[in-house]
């Protein structure tokens, strides 16, 4: 009985290294669907030599998911590392699992606020200038799992329409397959207006310091001349950079220290990999998404 006992020791002991082994021999980043992969490979591509250096792994890996659920069945199958995501996507996380991914760290924005913005665009020679004009027209949302996209916009809406429901109000909805293409979409007239993400910070007309808009105006795929905005919602907590809970605590602590100093080491990298002007980063953890997860949880379940 002992020499058994003593036998599951020394195999638990193995694992563990193995386990150990691995953390330190690949570094696995998700990236959220929702913009052409190519510009995220590209924007992602700055920290895979300074992860690599950090975190002395030999190869740190990038997986652009092609939707959002890409990246969180990715983070509950423990097959990721590391991974930015909205709050909607990862309340969804945290109620099929909340010891999956621990939230470490999130972005702050330049005037100092831990939040972002739903945003309700239309196109300006549409002749839809408010909400009021889109009462049974077709609203596009960006995707299922996009807080700013989908879940704010649920929770919120009815209050600004009036107490009506969404599916009273407008004459039908639909998803765009994430922030760029819902947006392109609207563009093209498919949708009469469409829910995306912005700072709320700084103008409209620029596309607001970072987020999708502003993104999108620094390809050169968007001119924010041929938009309207027709709604913003209240401030949305700034999504959380996660970690694999069972991540060794070391890599933790590396990983965490470089991305607080990214910023400053880095601003480039910092400002491709986030998508615009932000001042830094602010540590979070699961308290601080409680909101929102308790909304989806209400809204529309896991």
């Amino acid at each position: 009985m002992l020499k058994k006992t003593l036998l599951a020791a020394v195999a638990l002991v193995s694992l563990a290294g193995i386990a150990h082994a691995q953390d330190l021999k690949e570094f696995r980043i998700g990236i959220l669907g929702g913009e052409n992969e190519a510009d995220r490979l590209r924007n992602f591509a700055c920290l895979q030599e300074h992860l690599k250096t950090e975190l002395g792994v030999e190869k740190v890996s990038l997986f652009p998911a092609a939707d959002y659920d890409g990246v969180i069945q990715g983070l509950l199958g423990g097959t990721l590392d590391y991974a930015e995501l909205g709050a909607s996507g990862y309340a969804k996380i945290y109620l099929a699992n909340p010891k999956a991914v621990e939230p470490i760290l999130t972005t702050v924005q330049t005037d100092g606020s831990m939040g972002y913005h739903s945003v309700m665009v239309a196109r300006k020679d549409s002749g839809i200038k408010s909400l009021a004009d889109m009462k049974g027209k077709k609203l596009g949302f960006a995707d299922p799992d996009s807080t700013s996209g989908y879940l704010i916009p649920t929770v919120t809406l009815p209050e600004a329409i009036g107490g009506a429901s969404i599916k009273e109000y407008f004459g039908s909805t639909g998803f765009g397959g994430g922030h760029e293409n819902l947006v392109l979409e609207v563009l093209k007239g498919n949708f009469d207006a469409g829910t995306t993400w912005g700072s709320g910070v700084g103008n409209f007309k620029d596309g607001y310091t970072s987020g999708n808009l502003k993104k999108m105006v620094d390809k050169g795929i968007l001119n924010m001349d041929d938009l309207v905005e027709l709604w913003k919602s209240p401030l949305i907590p700034n999504g959380p950079i996660v970690v694999r809970t069972t991540m060794n605590d070391a890599m933790k602590t590396k990983f965490k220290t470089f991305m607080m100093g990214l910023p400053k080491t880095d601003a480039k990298c910092f400002s491709a990999i986030q998508g615009g002007d932000f001042k830094g980063y602010a540590e979070v953890n699961v308290d601080f998404y409680k909101p929102i997860i308790d909304a989806r949880k209400a809204t529309i379940g896991g």
